[in-house]
């Protein structure tokens, strides 16, 4: 498949927030501004794309051929959880601000679905590594994508009258939601 409609499909089309609804937690949780949007889309980023890059070559080279299929799920998360400690101990050393304002969410990293269902998805979609790289790109960047997009209508809403009974988590559900719908015109972009 042509790597130009892999990322696309994987960016807009399938959002993995939008449209997958995976990784709900840190799309509302870290959406409250920019920053904090940024951040965390930025360590997802990376951890998916170094996850996937790690993952692919364990499961093609050591599980699959000594019949162990069995146990990806288990080590994925393992390596996934590895690479989200780099992150957190990077981001301690290079960024405390960051750090300190992502909290719980970047522990939570290690148990987004987003990034465990890239991995997987990339050995049941059959994709070679580069493949699987530029599918774990698209993923992340849409990821990044989704909270930007929420973090600048979070904005917006903070000085719009709302009705009173869709203040706070109403009117980011309703939100979420709205961007949901519109995410789905995006299909059948790419065949």
């Amino acid at each position: 498949m042509d790597l130009f409609k892999i990322f696309i499909a994987a960016f807009l089309i399938d959002n993995v927030v939008l449209m997958r609804f995976l990784a709900l937690c840190p799309f509302i949780g870290m959406s409250t501004s920019e920053d904090k949007s940024i951040g965390m889309g930025m360590a997802v980023t990376f951890v998916t794309v170094l996850a996937t890059c790690v993952t692919w070559p364990i499961y093609r080279f050591i599980l699959e051929p000594l019949g162990l299929d069995f146990l990806k799920l288990l080590v994925f998360i393992l390596v996934i959880a590895s690479l989200v400690q780099l992150v957190e101990f990077y981001l301690k050393k290079s960024a405390p601000a960051l750090y300190g304002s992502m909290g719980i969410y970047l522990a939570l990293i290690t148990t987004n679905c987003a990034i465990l269902a890239v991995t997987l998805d990339a050995i049941s979609n059959g994709y070679n590594f580069l493949e699987s790289v530029v599918y774990a790109a698209g993923v992340a960047l849409g990821f990044l994508l989704s909270l930007l997009l929420l973090a600048g209508i979070r904005k917006r809403i903070r000085t719009s009258p709302i009705p009173p009974f869709l203040k706070g988590t109403p009117i980011l559900f309703v939100t979420a939601a709205l961007l949901s719908m519109a995410f789905m015109g995006f299909s059948g972009l790419v065949k």
